[in-house]
């Protein structure tokens, strides 16, 4: 039976139960429900919007796992209906349906699972089902018909068609080109491979596994020694490899943005923990490129921009650019921030454009997501399978979820019924991927890694993952040992269907149980379900002994032909930008760089950026914001292998399509150059050789002549660039089909596109150049030119801003120069030369400019361009050919100058800052321009405005657009702080136990606790590592604990509540909530609670107990996650851990989504610790009362925070540090309030 409860919120939840409740249980689940009442009566009446009811929700799944941990049985569906004033509410049909009344059918859907066909007409089967299958596929599948002496199956069909689409086996990639009648040589996986041939450099795996692996450092490993139960972390030295991976996710995000682009993300972070037996993913990226959003428009209602209206508003087949834009964001940063994946570099293009009758555009949308991992030399490479090892899948139930996503991603979008391509849509679990993840991390931090081999479940689901497991040795999967969490799908939907989530492993069986124990700890789904046969079979049986799949692994993969291209090369020309002389009309100038700086792609990304966790593990010394103003602003993003701060990885990303359709080779060097002038900020550990490339291309195969010829010219070019640079490319994707279909026939091409994603090892975090100008009036900047090239205006922002592409494109002339400049630059950071350093691409010199004094409150330039060639001021100011800018001091000008002679490098001096005027000056010749760098950050700024005002709550966009530029950071340390570990007495190259113990407490979607970790264990504490089903079961006490932390993360991803559940998996569990109350009923305890962790104290009442009315924590009032480097002051207080850091203005991460102290009293009520530096938002980021950061118990031993002093204990690690200190400094003063701690237990306990 459903029963119906109605939230404070008016909201009704409905719960499917199989018994009659308990008044205790229905108790139970009022609290849970945030004081919801039990409606009487079987039927609820009025218009309500809420899941499908064929879509069972990932926050149900969340929902009924904490009822289950709460100790309440019997409860297998939960699902929130929001009341409507009519049928007519705006919904989202791809996840929501209307409902009319709420009655006993809700949840019922009249579907019975689909016997197993025996097709006897392939063909029209394969159009009926939308399996793209080609002629020659077909008559391939007619001959295994032959070799079996019987029809095949509906799933071995369907599992054939996903399996070889091109959109997993790469056919384009891997076939012969035959271009105006003659064949090339190479195909164009040969031509990429080739870089990795020439150029192996650190690469020891490419091309044969779900990432590529290059040599890396060897780093400490941070780890508890035993995680099949609480034990204490230990540090020791690994071997390392540095894996890169990027992904694309167009189709889902096209059908459906936010789950598209959220299970795209979490697919690449599968690939990452997928690589050998098994590594780690540490850091990802993202880009997205779409149609014009339209986000403003003239009080005429016509587009409030020029280029905006090219082609005429398209009656989107699925959802309106903007709205991909925001939620697919929303879906990627989503994942990442629930996952524990910090974001940390990306990228937006929005391009539409009309030459002739020729029209493109993004309406089939790119949704690039990538990022780098690292893992162990031991663990690099796969095992060869053996007969009798056991076949496991770790994660979520199937459901009806992304059937067909493969196949239909590769046709054109438009081209099958929405029926389809909506059952390719996809539903994200992170939480759930975050146990698996558990679940690998601690196999591969073993000692000894159990793990045979191991694959992610993506397009095909179990069929694909599987069988690539056992490769040829073949297996049989027992379909009765499948968690089933859709009982109406057919054997074809359980094999086939991609629910997210989910991995394969291969282990032996000997250690089964041993993996099974800390499955479990972790609450980590584990099903073994079949085993490895040594017969080259491969087959799926039911519990009657019928398979609906039953093939040898060689008929599986297929020898169909080899895939043939036949194309012409067709010279296609584009109209060059038309401009007026400046110098005549210098009004004209201030025009053209406001248009460039208001385009998406070179506008503020702060809409961005401020949404998504840009700080959890602790590990990132680079992400996007930069300066007192904490501004999108960073070329590369930086992430450290360890909490040493010193080995890390950079990674960055660079794409030219504009330029691209001009001239495609032109196109791929752009591209590469760009995601190399964007990392060489970062010290490499041997310059160029250390990086590695990874490609995706997304091209518009077969949509009109001279496509396919286009991208031949285009991969031969990336190729012969690398090469020529001594780089290698050992990863990327593909997709071809890059074309939207609309109903009446037209389509719009989607530009041919590369993106590179570039990574590699750093010799020193630290020492990455930020891009935020020194205002030093006593240094100078300037230009290296990398592209040996004229200044051209082809392919630039400021050509699109005039709704134009151009044909005179610039590129790298002379490979081996740029490579020169590259070391330079490497060269002069190792000598500690740049003080400040940007890369020239979209929006040219001019935004280059004027983005390294965005960050700043204070200060310009003063720029005389008399050492450049060229007259064209335009040229000058907005062409991109590759090339940076680098701020040098005066005292190395003599050396800099025999430097660059001795390098053979051009250089010229440009000018020099000023750090009086709020201005910057343009010389060249008499002309004489003056550019209001404040004005013109707001206009950078405003297009960022006009995005995040769809995406935050309760005028939030507006406070953050007028109030971002009066917040800047204030530093005020206290006058004892040195800074030095040696001043607080401890060491991070302790090894030994010191007795002083702690522990860190988590639960399922926690993820901050490994930073927690180490923060108190650098400050002299042993730490325990503490899951919940350690209390729970008993197997922990806390006894011999003195302090306990509940770290930060998502705890059940925050359904029903941040908190909720886990404060339930306390109250309800009696040994949990026995060894909690011990805990604080005893007098030499200290605790601490961080984001989730204070969401739980406050929840449990831990900080006040005496209060009658307790304080809540409530959603930040934007409505939205908020991730940001924010000022807190340290008032004078009582606290053990903060009392000495009283008076203090310091720099603090700052990741939540609930993070709004709601407290019922008086200020002086409360013990109040920390409060945010600025009472408006966003400086106060949630809209606390009063402020308030972080509360303490009266006797100042339990400490609620929401912001991460645990991300914050490096300067390294902070988003901005005092520049006179950032190079000299070890700690920072947060570290302090761990010591404190450590000596307060000292002291109690007498150690």
């Amino acid at each position: 039976m459903i029963l119906f409860f109605k939230t404070p919120q008016q909201s009704v939840i409905a719960t499917d139960v199989d018994h009659q409740l308990s008044k205790d249980e229905i108790n139970e689940l009022s609290w849970l429900y945030g004081d919801a009442t039990l409606i009487e009566g079987e039927t609820v009446e009025g218009y309500f919007v809420g899941p499908r009811r064929e879509m069972i929700t990932p926050w149900s799944t969340n929902a009924v796992e904490i009822t289950q941990n709460m100790n309440l049985h019997g409860i297998s569906r939960i699902e929130e209906f929001f009341p409507v004033e009519s049928e007519d509410a705006e919904h989202d049909p791809m996840l929501q349906r209307m409902y009319n009344g709420l009655n006993q059918d809700i949840f019922t859907v009249n579907h019975e699972p689909e016997p197993i066909k025996h097709v006897e007409n392939l063909e029209e089967y394969n159009e009926q089902e939308g399996l793209a299958l080609s002629p020659e596929e077909i008559e391939y599948l007619h001959k295994i018909e032959a070799q079996l002496n019987r029809p095949l199956t509906d799933s071995e069909i369907f599992g054939f068609a996903q399996i070889n689409s091109e959109h997993c086996r790469h056919k384009i990639f891997g076939g012969t080109f035959i271009i105006d009648g003659k064949e090339m040589e190479s195909s164009l996986f040969a031509m990429i491979k080739k870089t990795t041939k020439e150029n192996p450099n650190k690469i020891i795996s490419a091309y044969k596994d779900n990432v590529a692996f290059a040599q890396g450092p060897v780093v400490e490993q941070f780890a508890p020694e035993d995680q099949s139960t609480s034990d204490y972390f230990r540090v020791k030295d690994i071997e390392s490899v540095i894996s890169l991976k990027a992904e694309t996710h167009n189709f889902p995000t096209t059908v459906e943005p936010f789950n598209g682009a959220a299970t795209g993300t979490g697919g690449e972070i599968r690939d990452r923990m997928g690589g050998g037996t098994g590594s780690w993913p540490i850091a990802g990226t993202a880009v997205y490129m779409t149609a014009y959003p339209r986000s403003e428009s003239n009080a005429d209602g016509s587009m409030a921009h020029e280029w905006e209206k090219i082609l005429p508003v398209r009656k989107w087949l699925y959802q309106t650019p903007e709205q991909i834009l925001i939620k697919a964001s929303n879906g990627a940063s989503d994942f990442g921030n629930k996952f524990g994946q910090p974001l940390i570099c990306g990228s937006v293009l929005t391009f539409e454009h009309k030459e002739g009758e020729e029209k493109y555009a993004y309406d089939k949308v790119i949704m690039l997501a990538g990022g780098v991992g690292y893992g162990t030399r031991r663990d690099c490479l796969k095992k060869e399978p053996q007969k009798g090892n056991k076949i496991v899948v770790v994660g979520g139930d199937n459901y009806r979820i992304g059937l067909g996503g493969g196949s239909v991603s590769s046709v054109d979008t438009g081209r099958y019924s929405n029926g389809i391509e909506l059952n390719a849509v996809q539903r994200a679990n992170p939480e759930m991927q975050k146990r698996a993840y558990n679940l690998v991390r601690t196999l591969c931090e073993e000692d000894n890694n159990p793990v045979v081999s191991i694959h992610d479940h993506g397009s095909a689901g179990h069929l694909n993952c599987l069988s690539e497991l056992v490769e040829e040795c073949g297996g049989e999967i027992d379909m009765t040992k499948l968690p089933i969490g859709d009982k109406t799908l057919s054997a074809k939907e359980i094999i086939a269907n991609e629910s997210q989530e989910r991995m394969g492993l291969l282990i032996d069986e000997k250690h089964i149980e041993h993996v099974r124990k800390i499955a479990e700890r972790e609450r980590a789904p584990l099903y073994v379900v079949g085993e490895t046969t040594g017969d080259a079979h491969f087959s799926f049986v039911q519990g009657d002994g019928v398979r609906p799949f039953d093939l040898d692994v060689a008929q599986m993969f297929g020898h169909s032909p080899k895939t043939i291209m036949k194309d012409e090369t067709v010279e296609r020309h584009y109209a060059d930008a038309d401009y007026c002389d400046v110098t005549k009309q210098p009004e004209k100038l201030d025009e053209y760089v406001s248009n460039v700086l208001q385009l998406e792609a070179v506008a503020c990304k702060d809409w961005l950026t401020n949404k998504v966790d840009r700080s959890v593990t602790g590990k990132i010394a680079r992400q996007q914001c930069q300066g007192r103003l904490q501004l999108p602003l960073s070329d590369c993003g930086v992430v450290a292998l360890d909490y040493r701060g010193r080995k890390g990885i950079a990674t960055a990303l660079g794409h030219a399509p504009q330029a691209g359709l001009a001239s495609p080779e032109a196109g791929s060097v752009l591209s590469v150059a760009e995601a190399l002038t964007n990392i060489v900020w970062a010290p490499l550990s041997e310059g160029l050789k250390s990086l590695s490339l990874s490609a995706n291309w997304m091209w518009p195969c077969r949509s009109q002549k001279g496509e396919d010829a286009r991208l031949y010219s285009a991969v031969r070019a990336l190729s012969d660039f690398c090469i020529a640079l001594q780089v290698n490319v050992p990863t990327g994707k593909d997709s071809l089909s890059m074309t939207q279909q609309y109903p009446g026939g037209e389509k719009i091409i989607s530009p041919g596109t590369v993106i590179v994603s570039a990574g590699g090892e750093v010799s020193d975090v630290r020492k990455v150049v930020s891009p935020v100008v020194v205002n030093d009036k006593n240094s100078s900047l300037y230009h290296i030119d990398f592209s040996f090239d004229k200044q051209r205006l082809g392919g630039s922002a400021f050509a699109q801003s005039l709704g134009k592409v151009g044909d005179d494109v610039p590129t790298v002339k002379n490979p081996e120069y740029f490579a020169g400049c590259f070391e330079a630059v490497q060269q002069m950071i190792a000598k500690g030369w740049i003080m400040a350093g940007h890369d020239i691409s979209a929006g040219g010199l001019i935004t280059t400019l004027l983005e390294m004094c965005f960050a700043n409150t204070e200060g310009g330039m003063h720029i005389n361009l008399h050492d450049i060639q060229d007259d064209d001021i335009v040229k000058l100011l907005l062409s991109e050919n590759p090339g940076v800018i680098v701020q040098v001091s005066d005292k190395h000008k003599e050396e800099f100058a025999k430097f660059m002679d001795e390098e053979g490098i051009g250089y010229a001096k440009i000018g020099y800052p000023t750090p009086k005027t709020r201005t910057i000056v343009i010389k060249k010749g008499d002309f004489e321009h003056t550019f209001d760098i404040d004005a013109l950050r707001d206009v950078w700024y405003h297009t960022s405005y006009l995005l995040d005002r769809k995406q935050s709550f309760n005028g939030c966009a507006e406070q953050r657009r007028d109030n971002y530029k009066k917040q800047p950071l204030e530093i005020k340390f206290n006058d004892g702080f040195k800074g030095t570990l040696e001043s607080y007495g401890i060491s991070a190259d302790r090894r030994e136990r010191t007795g002083i113990k702690a522990a860190i407490i988590r639960e399922k979607g926690t993820n901050g606790e490994r930073e927690m970790a180490y923060s108190l264990y650098l400050a002299g504490f042993d730490v325990k590592d503490v899951m919940m089903t350690d209390l729970i079961s008993g197997r922990e006490t806390l006894e011999d604990i003195n302090m306990i932390v509940f770290c930060g993360g998502f705890s059940n991803s925050d359904v029903l509540g941040s908190a909720k559940g886990w404060a339930g998996a306390f109250l309800f569990n009696p040994k949990a909530k026995e060894a909690l109350d011990k805990f604080y009923a005893r007098e030499d305890t200290l605790s601490l609670g961080v984001c989730n962790g204070c969401q739980l104290m406050m929840e449990l009442g831990l900080i006040t107990p005496d209060h009658e009315k307790k304080g809540k924590m409530l959603h930040n009032d934007s409505h939205k996650f908020e991730s940001t480097f924010i000022g807190l002051t340290i008032p004078t207080n009582r606290s053990v851990m903060f009392g000495s850091l009283s008076g203090s203005k310091l720099g603090i991460w700052v990741a939540h989504g609930e993070g709004k102290f709601s407290l019922p009293y008086d200020e002086d009520k409360y013990n109040v610790v920390a409060k945010y530096t600025y009472d408006e938002y966003p400086g106060n980021p949630n809209g606390s009362d009063y402020s308030v950061a972080a509360i303490a118990s009266t006797d100042g031993r339990h400490l609620a925070i929401m912001p991460h002093l645990e991300r914050s204990i490096f300067p390294w690690q902070n988003g901005y540090y005092p520049q006179d200190r950032v190079h000299s400094d070890q700690v920072t003063p947060w570290i302090e309030a761990f010591v404190n701690a450590r000596k307060w237990v000292e002291e109690k306990t007498g150690k």
